[in-house]
């Protein structure tokens, strides 16, 4: 008898987990040929995986992913337990608890419990018509066993609630996150229209109160999610509490069968996410005093830049005339000499300006043309044979063919299907890596690239090819 009790000592290690120290359940094994419940190791390698691999939690055996198989003996023969007598539970066997009250019908003690009817019955009960079929098991059996789903379940529930304190702190630095951009544009707006006379004073209001706005569109939606967060933890909490009365102290059994089953039953923790978006206020990132410009023109000193076109640079095709301002496809090739940079393929010319740094404005003019590409190019980019417009390979670009297009990394984006204004906007903010497209007439934002410029860039125009006689001209306003 006492080589079978070591025997069973032996076997109850072999089916108890090493994280959560109790019998297995879901049993999973890892390559290394460890087992662990699929719960405890995907919570351990959440707590403490990452960049360098997932480790076993008891030969530090490195895996480079997440990955482990099923393990269906071990899961056979933990569901045998109850029938193994030499076994018992791998704690100390909790007292035998008699339910509060008597059979109502027979008058004797209330000592099974139906777990088809899921209620407490007596003897007579269970060799009755109604019970005679059902399954049935000592009621000191199923609160031990309550007792051991309720420990698994605290330990879910404490996991979840660490998950709530990281949401907490995520929101709670992304609201503080918005503050700040909110009060740098604040500052930027008041010094940019502060420049302006006092009928401009109401512009100022307007912008900063859309600000305001955005930004309480913004937080209402993380205190939505805090709120509901917090909620949830405080529900967690109880549940917690209510548990930890069970387990340790004495309860009678509808109120331990009323937390098992609030416990076992509560909703999942996946449906609950810190809020991933931040509020980037891209529509406050434009040139504020250009676009109040276009409103009250007389009224501010800041203009665009006069570019000029650099006829090094341009393809054979195409004449530059107007002071250097003016492109169009000619009609008879030029002998220019090919020099590195031009464009001997593409039909494009760059400006002369280079820009390293700050913010920069200016526009051009596409009146009645049907066809053209604008934007700006890193100083390296390639201009031989055939050119990629993709951010990728040093551009970044708007284009009107059949209708107008941004052209990004993955091909085109439609941006309209209809385009009649005579005049493009392109605001380039260097240092943060912006450059915007504008409708100039309205200074309605046709388009944003988010990006990081790594080497100079020049503006870049094309008025396309196979149609002569129109043109692209660099409007100059003083």
């Amino acid at each position: 008898m006492a080589t079978a009790g070591a025997a069973g000592d032996d076997l109850k290690k072999e089916l108890t987990c090493a994280i959560c120290l109790d019998f297995f359940k879901d049993p999973v094994i890892l390559k290394c040929g460890h087992n662990f419940c699929r719960f405890c190791i995907c919570m351990h390698w959440d707590e403490n995986g990452g960049d360098y691999g997932y480790q076993c939690p008891q030969c530090r055996t490195v895996f480079n992913k997440r990955s482990f198989t099923k393990n269906y003996l071990v899961q056979n023969l933990v569901s045998k337990l109850d029938d193994l007598e030499h076994l018992g539970s791998p704690s100390a066997p909790s007292k035998s608890m008699k339910p509060d009250g008597k059979c109502q019908q027979h008058g004797e003690e209330l000592k099974l419990y139906c777990q088809t009817d899921k209620r407490p019955i007596c003897v007579v009960c269970r060799e009755s018509r109604a019970h005679r079929h059902h399954q049935v098991a000592p009621v000191p059996e199923v609160v031990n066993d309550m007792k051991m789903e309720l420990k698994v379940r605290l330990m879910e529930l404490n996991w979840q609630k660490s998950q709530y304190a990281k949401i907490k702190t995520t929101d709670e630095r992304t609201k503080n996150d918005i503050r700040l951009k909110k009060q740098r544009l604040k500052e930027k707006i008041e010094a940019d229209v502060g420049a302006l006379v006092q009928f401009l004073l109401d512009e100022r209001d307007s912008l900063l109160e859309s600000l305001d706005a955005e930004e309480a569109a913004s937080l209402a939606v993380i205190d939505d999610n805090l709120e509901f967060v917090e909620s949830e933890a405080a529900d967690v909490d109880k549940l917690i509490a209510d548990i930890h009365n069970h387990i340790g102290g004495k309860t009678n059994f509808e109120s331990l069968s009323g937390t098992f089953n609030e416990a076992i039953h509560r909703k999942s923790f996946t449906s609950l996410e810190p809020v991933s978006c931040t509020t980037e206020f891209t529509d406050f990132s434009g040139p504020f005093q250009l676009i109040m410009w276009k409103k009250m023109m007389h009224v501010l000193h800041t203009m665009p830049q006069n570019l000029t076109l650099d006829p090094d640079t341009a393809h054979a095709n195409l004449l530059i005339s107007d002071f250097d301002t003016k492109v169009e496809e000619g009609r008879v090739r030029s002998q220019e000499l090919d020099l590195p940079g031009r464009f001997n393929r593409f039909c494009g010319v760059l400006a002369t300006a280079q820009y390293a740094s700050g913010q920069h404005y200016w526009e051009v003019d596409v009146r009645d043309k049907g066809v053209w590409y604008l934007g700006v190019t890193t100083e390296c980019s390639n201009r031989k044979g055939f050119v990629s417009l993709t951010p990728s390979a040093g551009y970044w670009s708007l284009c009107l063919q059949d209708r107008l297009y941004a052209n990004v990394e993955d091909g085109r984006i439609p941006l309209a299907d209809y385009w009649n204004s005579p005049r493009v906007g392109v605001y380039l903010d260097y240092d943060n890596g912006r450059l915007s497209f504008y409708d100039a007439v309205t200074m309605k934002r046709l388009y944003m690239f988010d990006t990081c410029f790594e080497e100079p860039v020049y503006p870049f125009f094309s008025p396309g090819k196979n149609d002569v006689g129109s043109r692209l001209q660099i409007c100059h306003y003083y």
